[in-house]
């Protein structure tokens, strides 16, 4: 099922988790290997993703952090 563009979750692949659509590559991967300090370039040719797979896990990302809800319970010395 298509979740967002270019991103799809099934079941029977990484347990339900979000990846790119047409392939078992996890969303939360591609993130993590350009948070690491990968470029897209080597994200592409590592993972056989376009720039448009990494631009929308991006944006997938982007659109569950806007969403998010943080509640202050305390302030912390």
């Amino acid at each position: 099922m298509e979740i967002a563009p270019r991103i799809t979750i099934d079941d029977t692949i990484h347990f339900g988790k979000p990846v790119i659509k047409g392939t078992r590559v996890p969303v939360d991967l591609v993130l993590g290997k350009l948070a690491g300090g990968m470029t897209y370039d080597a994200v592409m040719a590592e993972y056989d993703l376009l720039k448009e797979d990494i631009l929308a896990a991006l944006d997938y990302a982007a659109k569950l952090v806007a969403e998010e809800e943080i509640r202050a319970t305390g302030l912390h010395a």
